[in-house]
């Protein structure tokens, strides 16, 4: 992972970085359906899920939104120099826009859309993340994700 300054993340602005390609797979599909209980058959009952206009099972929306910190720290996002840590603050206009089929490869873009001071010891990062799957022009989803750097 690059440590910058933060002097120099103004001059990142507008820079996209790109993860390695990762498989969602159905023992990864179950996993979360397990963890989060949504269980709902498109997800893993590939019978049932295979009559529908999927032709099998998709994964979760909020499975491929929890593939974020994977994929950033794949991607390799720059830190900053003296960070103490890195808080969730949220994201804004997350959309679903397409479904990942189970056995689909995924990777994240991540593009620097904004860094700035919000008080002493404390920034404001905005990154514009989106979910290519392998072989098709949508992406799975896209959203602007914030978070709070401590230094």
């Amino acid at each position: 992972m690059a440590t910058i300054a933060i002097e120099a993340m103004e001059t990142m602005i507008g820079r996209t970085f790109t993860s390695d390609w990762i498989t969602v797979d159905q023992p990864m599909i179950d996993a979360f359906a397990e963890a989060t209980g949504d269980r709902q058959f498109i997800h893993v009952d590939p019978v049932a899920a295979a009559a529908t206009p999927f032709g099998g099972t998709i994964a979760h929306g909020f499975l491929t939104l929890s593939l974020m910190p994977m994929l950033v720290e794949q991607a390799d996002v720059p830190h900053v120099s003296g960070m103490r840590a890195a808080i969730n603050y949220g994201c804004d206009a997350l959309r679903f826009l397409a479904p990942v089929r189970s056995g689909s490869r995924v990777r994240g873009h991540f593009t620097l859309a904004a860094f700035a001071p919000k008080q002493p010891g404390q920034y404001r990062q905005e990154l514009d993340f989106s979910v290519e799957i392998e072989g098709q022009d949508r992406p799975a989803l896209a959203a602007r994700w914030i978070t709070l750097i401590l230094t």
